[in-house]
């Protein structure tokens, strides 16, 4: 079962979002769901959307929690890997637009019930 996570950046809550808790999970990603909330894969470095049928944009966090790269992944296509992220958050097209994201911004990934 996945985790349910706030995804926090200088001190605003910009998503609910949802953190798999095994390996399959991880794997599986968001395949084959057209709406879904965040997803956010710890550990991750690289993704893919083989088997997706929606675009997404990928924000890879360092183990500090600041974003050091920001793509949008077509459906069918392998994304080259970031080495130094340590987390991925995947989200809707337009999700960092609205959360005001940009590579330098730290985000913090607290558990749900906090």
């Amino acid at each position: 079962m996945s985790e349910p996570v706030w995804l926090v950046s200088a001190g605003r809550v910009l998503a609910a979002a949802q953190r798999p808790n095994t390996r399959a999970q991880r794997r599986r990603g968001l395949i084959g769901q057209d709406e879904f909330e965040p997803l956010v894969l710890q550990p991750c470095r690289w993704i893919h959307s083989l088997g997706m049928r929606v675009t997404i944009e990928v924000a890879y966090l360092d183990v500090e929690g600041q974003v050091v790269f920001i793509e949008r992944l077509r459906p069918w296509r392998v994304a080259a890997p970031v080495w130094n992220a340590r987390i991925v958050i995947e989200a809707s097209v337009g999700s960092f637009e609205r959360w005001n994201l940009n590579v330098g911004d730290v985000v913090e990934v607290r558990h749900g019930n906090n």
